[in-house]
């Protein structure tokens, strides 16, 4: 874990390591951004940092205290997170005895916060009071998706390291630089906001075999009706694919884009790019406001999935609308 390893976020990364290489670390940071950007990995990154011997602007990962910290070892790193629904103030009462313990020996103590924002009044008031009195060796990274909901008064006493969804093209390069299949990672990355949320899509049981489920049924589905209707009982509803229908109707969205993508000229962000001479060959069968109301088809039967209909009756409408031509309304 380094800051190397942390995909995106450059400036949060900027602001952390000029601090460490200015040595002028603050007492306490708020890693404010939504889910799957990062947040607790560069937090990682950063207490790894913290503890090296070498004191740069990145952990060396060579001395001992990156390689205890890399096994788990370090005892002066400490978690809180949610106990249920919220972080409770004996929760931070036993925090601030540790570190008080603690801090008789030498050396630096970090403790993260995961889910800062859900700190009760009670709980956010005993950590303001520890904030206001903070004690040199003590650094305090508290990560939340709502900077918004924290006290002000906690977040005036804390140094802001703002973080943004990952771009789409960053995450597919790092995922297919990990060795994940390049025709799944260019559809993960469309469906999720972050690595680790990716990740867990392609490596979703049956997840290529839904990719190639979605490109059939979106061929079929403009000009094969019998086929799709086929498709969606035998292939779709008598598999795992049906267990996850919002996921796939997503991805048939990606599948419609494409050939408003291709029309656009813009083929670098084609999703099933393998799938480029058929799209070559059939993009203009449609206006692009005929594809854009394939999409809004699309979007309306997922909404009435959302709404507990069943999937396949939903699907069923979709393609009778697509055959029709205009969207659901």
């Amino acid at each position: 874990m380094s800051f190397q390893s942390i995909v995106g976020q450059e400036k949060a990364k900027r602001i952390l390591q000029q601090a460490l290489q200015r040595q002028s670390v603050s007492h306490a940071y708020l890693f404010s951004g939504p889910v799957g950007t990062g947040r607790r990995a560069t937090a990682m990154a950063f207490a790894k940092a913290l503890f090296c011997e070498e004191q740069g602007s990145d952990a060396c990962g060579k001395c001992l205290s990156c390689r205890k910290f890399e096994h788990g070892n370090q005892p002066n790193l400490l978690h809180i997170s949610p106990d249920g629904a919220t972080i409770k103030i004996d929760q931070i009462r036993e925090l601030q005895r540790e570190l008080s313990y603690r801090n008789h020996g030498e050396g630096r103590k970090v403790y993260i916060l995961d889910g800062a924002e859900k700190l009760t009044v009670q709980a956010a008031n005993s950590l303001l009071k520890f904030l206001e009195e903070p004690s040199a060796p003590i650094v305090a990274l508290l990560l939340t998706d709502n900077g918004q909901a924290i006290l002000p008064t906690i977040r005036s006493r804390t140094q802001l390291v703002p973080f943004h969804p990952i771009a789409s093209a960053d995450m597919q390069e790092a995922l297919i630089r990990e060795g994940h299949p390049s025709m799944l990672v260019r559809v993960a990355v469309h469906l999720a906001s972050g690595l680790d949320a990716c990740r867990e899509i392609i490596q979703q049981e049956g997840f290529a075999e839904t990719r190639n489920l979605v490109i059939q049924l979106g061929k079929e589905s403009l000009t094969k009706y019998t086929a799709a209707m086929v498709t969606l009982s035998q292939d779709i509803f008598k598999s795992n694919s049906s267990q996850q229908p919002e996921q796939l109707m997503s991805m048939l969205l990606l599948w419609y884009k494409d050939m408003i993508h291709f029309q656009a000229g813009r083929e670098d962000a084609i999703v099933y790019v393998d799938q480029l001479d058929w799209i070559r060959n059939h993009a203009f069968a449609r206006s692009a406001e005929g594809w854009v109301s394939c999409m809004e088809s699309t979007l309306e039967a997922s909404k009435r999935i959302r709404a507990h209909v069943a999937p396949q009756l939903a699907f069923e409408q979709f393609l009778v609308n697509l055959q029709e031509g205009r969207s659901l309304v």
